[in-house]
């Protein structure tokens, strides 16, 4: 039987030699000093030898928890080198399904549900909010202080409402992800509830020119979508000091224009074109 002090004094010799410990563990030291540690098993009648790395960073004691592992393995039927092999592949295939990758996956998959400008919105909401933060990291070893922390960069910009859309996102690609057998869990699930609330009651009215136009100019570099953008216009009359004032009439062509190109685009689905009302 090996001890610590046998296996830190083994000197190299002009050919590797073995110095053995029970059940089957040897030490193979090389002639260039390196010390190696080796254990041999029979599987299928066939004689078979395990590395189980190179001494001093695998002390005395772990590789004898080593071998007692892969001994466990082996009484059970299993051939302990393939299974080795099989937990370092299955460990490379999860770092592989990064949740960038994985939610691509679901967004290809799930889009035909939705109009074409919504995929898009909800696909760039993710490469401008997540995957710089999470994108990158495999989605099985995401926790929901991962995914909080991506979400309170969303909150941290003033986008409430956005940040619970991106969560709900997130859920759905976990959903996705435990149904394909990739995650088991999904960490936003519970994070709603602890998200930032919106803000309730009612919000004031904008009731001079300057505001006016930095609230619509702020709307118009938004990442909107066009539909959305020309509903704001359609909606935004300009202020006047007596209400009065603002008739039908008084509107320019161009507004009954704008008006007019909206309500043809929600009544035939099409997608409207901002810049038709520019």
């Amino acid at each position: 039987m090996l001890t610590d002090t046998k296996v830190r004094n083994a000197k190299p010799r002009p050919k590797s030699y073995k110095l053995t410990d029970t059940n089957r563990l040897f030490l193979l030291v090389a002639p260039g000093g390196g010390k190696l540690w080796r254990w041999n098993y029979v599987y299928d009648g066939k004689n078979k030898t395990m590395a189980f790395g190179a001494y001093p960073m695998v002390s005395l004691a772990d590789a004898r928890a080593k071998r007692d592992n892969a001994y466990a393995i082996l009484s059970e039927g299993n051939d302990p080198g393939v299974a080795k092999k099989l937990r370092i592949e299955a460990n490379l295939e999860a770092a592989r399904q990064t949740f960038e990758k994985v939610a691509r996956e679901w967004h290809e998959n799930a889009k035909a549900q939705w109009a074409k400008i919504h995929a898009a919105d909800i696909i760039r909401s993710l490469e401008r909010d997540i995957f710089p933060s999470i994108g990158d990291l495999p989605i099985a070893q995401l926790t929901p202080p991962l995914v909080l922390a991506a979400l309170r960069e969303v909150e941290a910009r003033g986008s409430i409402e956005t940040a619970k859309r991106i969560r709900q996102r997130i859920s759905a690609v976990f959903v996705y992800a435990i149904a394909q057998g990739i995650a088991t869990t999904d960490p936003a699930e519970k994070l709603g509830a602890v998200l930032k609330p919106l803000r309730k009651g009612r919000q004031p009215a904008i009731t001079t020119l300057v505001p006016l136009r930095k609230m619509i100019a702020t709307a118009e570099q938004d990442y909107a979508r066009p539909i959305t953008r020309l509903a704001l216009r359609f909606h935004s009359p300009s202020p006047q000091e007596n209400d009065n004032e603002y008739r039908q009439d008084s509107r320019p062509p161009h507004h009954v224009h704008c008006r007019r190109h909206v309500w043809n685009a929600r009544r035939t689905g099409r997608s409207a074109d901002a810049a038709q009302c520019a």
